[in-house]
């Protein structure tokens, strides 16, 4: 394929889209940008689906680096590790 872009941008950024493309985790992605920190229970509760559905996507996305996860004592509080990430899904709401 023929591209100024680095085949290795070219993957990685295949991968995080791919992470970021699913609707609980748009909605997850959302939630964290306008609540900043929130824990496990707090997602699922206000995305009225179950912690198991919640903790997987929260995975995915802590794997893709989109997500990172603070210790407070029982609770892990996410967060998303740049509003960068959350632009993307800004931008397509827009085009969309």
């Amino acid at each position: 394929m023929k591209t100024h872009f680095k085949e290795s941008f070219l993957e990685n950024s295949t991968e995080t889209l791919r992470a970021i493309a699913h609707p609980i985790r748009i909605a997850i992605m959302d939630l964290l940008f306008k609540n900043g920190q929130m824990t496990v229970t707090q997602i699922y509760s206000a995305l009225n689906i179950e912690q198991a559905i919640a903790s997987h996507h929260l995975r995915i996305l802590k794997n893709k680096n989109i997500l990172v996860v603070q210790r407070n004592g029982k609770n892990s509080l996410y967060s998303l590790s740049t509003d960068n990430y959350y632009y993307i899904i800004e931008t397509l709401t827009n085009i969309l």
